[in-house]
Parts: structure tokens; C-alpha cells; sequence
């Protein structure tokens, strides 16, 4: 499960709705709780820290430069937070994480936000990164 507070869910979406028409990016900071042993991921989101989208075609992929993650990583932890996750928009949808989202994933056990665009109302979702798949998290807010 991934909480976050109303105000974390606002900036997500209006970070995804004044990037438009590209993607967004970021990482979540926070505090992870791993209540099931496993590599699940159970956190609460206390921030987001914005990336520059350095992908080459930024309206349907997104890409944080290594040493910008590495940079904001160490921000994080530097607060006394630990990085939840990281999130990215999709200005047209799709409601899910897409095949390129997948075949890009390489943090087991983190969460992967996508804010899609696609409808009248933004859809924030979270997955947990299995190392093999996406598994849906359920997100409380607060």
C-alpha cells in the first residue's frame, strides 16, 4: 500500500498536467515500511522531488539522467527519508504501466506512479516493481 497525503497527490497532478504535452518525472521520498517481509513495498509518501525528463521523445517515454537520480537520491537521504519510488506521467493514457515502462523498470520492490491524462479526471495509480512484472499497490490518501 502507498499513502499519500492530499497535498502530494495535488502536486503530482499538477506537475503532470503543466508538463503536458510530455511526460514527467520525479522521485518519491518518504518512509518505507516493509510489513510483509517480502519485496513488497508499504510506504508513505511525504514529498516528491522533480526530474528534467532527458528522454528523446519525452511525449511518450521519460528517462532521469543517472547522475540527476543520483543527485536527488542522496537529497532524500540526506533529509532522513528514504526513496519510495519514483512517478512519471502519461499525458494520453495509458491507465497502467506500458510495455516500455516495464522493459525500463529496475527497482524491485519500489513503487512506480503514473498519473495518466487521458480522461476528464487524472488517474493516479501505483505498482510495485517485482523484478518480473508490475503488481498493482493500492494508494490511501490522507
Amino acid at each position: 500500500m502507498l499513502a499519500l497525503s492530499r497535498e502530494v497527490y495535488d502536486t503530482l497532478v499538477s506537475h503532470a498536467r503543466r508538463g503536458r504535452p510530455a511526460e514527467v518525472c520525479g522521485l518519491l521520498a518518504g518512509t518505507r515500511r516493509d510489513a510483509r517481509g517480502d519485496a513488497r513495498n508499504d510506504a508513505q509518501v511525504e514529498d516528491i522531488l522533480r526530474a528534467e525528463n532527458v528522454a528523446e521523445t519525452p511525449r511518450t517515454n521519460y528517462e532521469i539522467d543517472p547522475e540527476e537520480q543520483l543527485a536527488l537520491m542522496e537529497e532524500i537521504e540526506s533529509r532522513r527519508q528514504d526513496v519510495v519510488g519514483f512517478y512519471h506521467s502519461h499525458p494520453t493514457g495509458p491507465d497502467a504501466p506500458s510495455e516500455t515502462d516495464a522493459a525500463d523498470a529496475t527497482w524491485d520492490g519500489y513503487s512506480y506512479v503514473i498519473v495518466s491524462l487521458n480522461g476528464s479526471y487524472p488517474f493516479v495509480g501505483s505498482w510495485c516493481w517485482t523484478g518480473e512484472a508490475f503488481d498493482p499497490e493500492i494508494i490511501r490518501l490522507e
